[in-house]
């Protein structure tokens, strides 16, 4: 997978992945966190919100 390739290069394997995903079950969303997901955003999103979703996850986990 496009995560596990990320993984795999030193220079990217620290960088905070969130997924999106319209696959929001508990336990799709607990595969992606113990993946490595610092979150997981459910489709459909809102666009004019999506920003502070991210903004917020940003400075609370990463």
């Amino acid at each position: 997978t496009t995560f596990q390739a990320l993984r795999e290069i030193p220079a990217l394997s620290a960088t905070p992945v969130v997924f999106m995903t319209a696959k929001v079950q508990t336990e799709e969303v607990a595969f992606y966190r113990e993946l490595g997901a610092v979150d997981v955003i459910p489709k459909p999103f809102d666009p004019m919100t999506l920003a502070d979703q991210i903004r917020e996850i940003w400075t609370s986990k990463v």
